[in-house]
């Protein structure tokens, strides 16, 4: 296989593998924004990044047909979930002798031509990255940002694009694929057990972490969630490897400029407080872990500015105050999809134990009055069983819970673990539990529990949303439920 060490020049004619994945997306639209040429392929089945595709005039095959990449290509960027010795397309790239890369690796060689930000942790890495762009949008930086998901401040987009000299994106840890990037400042949002099926345990986690850290120059900064012991204990590790990097704590009980002094809630918004700023900041967005994502986001627009020697005055806070309150999430993340017959459709990729239970408890807090009906589909089998008493006893501040089978990913095609042991499981600590292979199937069963002024929301990293947007346009063709 022919590989890169620099990403090619604009009007390069770049071919994308597993396109409508969601960072393929997202790329693939920054680097035409960038005038490259971009094509691709991927399956048929209709997902969200339809319409990032569609929004750029990206054009994609699918069915994988070797026919569709030819040797006038530059460069073939491929999923993760494709195996480059067995997919025919990246066995015909090879055979063209196109150079390739996978997807955190092409973006890892993007990222070297600008001063990077990594966005890191098991949770919270798309808001809090979708936070940073929003408060840049209005600022003289110029910035590019990516995100894993459409973003409304980013024009309903995954990217903000308003110049190459500093680029904030997420970086992921499973395989340990951020360490393709060579970042400057790394946030680091939280560490917890995941993707089991790779790492070890929660020391191996750890460790990929610190190979991460260790590629920041010397001066470099990482600005880190102080309110977690598996952080804390991470970030000692850390100081005594690099004691040159600046360490930079936030949340509500650390002892730092950004943290966290009062918070409060009233008419749909939350208001919070910082030692740093002499400034109220105001959110309306549901869930005080957007309070914690928001203030990450100004712990890095201010490291941002001291970079760039900006300074921040009174008009820059108000600027970033009216920013902040613009926000309205992400798809997928606590995303409202409308009402109808009195019924609230909302829509959230959370996929971990510990994101189902702080966004189920941030929408409780946000709609006190409303019974909420959650639709959970557990990510793949590896996930499900390391973290399986975690999982069922996440949902304690829903009223209702609607489980099905496991989603299988593309690494995963089979396990030891069924839906149906997560839904007995799940009954020893809730009381209202309800099963169904198939979302898609349990329509009447979902009518028979929804009540108007309720609230349903799918939850998961599968296809339930399926199910959402079904009943969604089932109620909206109604005028009242009988």
């Amino acid at each position: 296989m022919v590989e890169l060490n620099y990403f090619p020049k604009n009007k390069s004619k770049i071919f994308f593998v597993g396109i409508k994945g969601t960072g393929m997306a997202a790329l693939a639209a920054l680097l035409k924004t960038k005038d490259y040429f971009v094509y691709g392929s991927d399956v048929g089945e209709p997902f969200f990044t339809d319409l990032i595709l569609s929004k750029y005039n990206i054009d994609f095959d699918v069915d994988f047909s070797i026919d569709a990449l030819d040797d006038t290509y530059d460069f073939v960027i491929y999923s993760a979930a494709y195996d480059v010795d067995s997919h025919p397309q990246l066995l015909k790239a090879s055979e063209l002798k196109i150079p390739m890369a996978v997807y955190p690796q092409a973006l890892g060689l993007l990222s070297k031509e600008s001063y990077f930000v990594g966005v890191a942790g098991i949770h919270g890495k798309t808001t809090t990255t979708a936070l940073i762009g929003t408060l840049i949008k209005n600022t003289p930086l110029q910035a590019s940002v990516l995100a894993g998901s459409i973003v409304s401040q980013f024009d309903n987009s995954p990217v903000l694009t308003q110049g190459e000299e500093l680029f904030v994106a997420e970086t992921c840890e499973y395989r340990r694929h951020f360490l393709f990037f060579d970042p400057n400042v790394v946030l680091i949002t939280s560490l917890e057990e995941d993707h089991l099926d790779y790492f070890k345990d929660l020391d191996d986690i750890k460790d990929a972490f610190l190979s991460y850290c260790q590629k920041i120059p010397k001066g470099g900064s990482v600005i880190y969630y102080g309110d977690s012991q598996n952080v804390i204990s991470f970030i000692e590790s850390l100081s005594s490897l690099r004691p040159d990097l600046r360490l930079i704590p936030y949340g509500y009980s650390c002892n730092s400029l950004y943290t966290i002094t009062s918070t409060e809630f009233e008419s749909g918004q939350f208001t919070f407080q910082l030692v740093n700023f002499n400034k109220l900041w105001t959110l309306a967005v549901p869930g005080r872990h957007n309070i914690l994502n928001a203030t990450a986001a100004l712990a890095v627009i201010t490291e941002l500015y001291k970079y760039k020697e900006l300074k921040i005055e009174s008009s820059t806070l108000d600027s970033w105050h009216n920013s902040l309150i613009s926000f309205k999430g992400t798809k997928r993340r606590s995303e409202v999809i409308g009402e109808a017959c009195g019924i609230l459709f909302m829509d959230d990729y959370g996929h971990h134990p510990t994101a189902l239970k702080t966004t189920i408890e941030g929408v409780r807090e946000f709609y006190p009055d409303r019974r909420i009906v959650v639709d959970f589909m557990s990510h793949t089998y590896s996930r499900t069983i390391s973290l399986f008493d975690e999982f069922a006893q996440a949902f304690s501040s829903a009223d209702v819970v609607i489980l099905h089978k496991i989603y299988a990913s593309a690494r995963e095609t089979q396990g030891t673990i069924r839906g149906q042991d997560l839904y007995h499981k799940t009954k020893e600590y809730h009381n209202s539990v309800y099963y169904e292979e198939e979302p898609l199937e349990s329509i009447k069963l979902v009518t028979d529990i929804l009540k108007s002024g309720d609230l349903f929301l799918t939850m998961g990293a599968g296809n339930n949303w399926e199910l959402g947007q079904a009943l969604y346009k089932l109620y909206s063709s109604k005028e009242s439920i009988n």
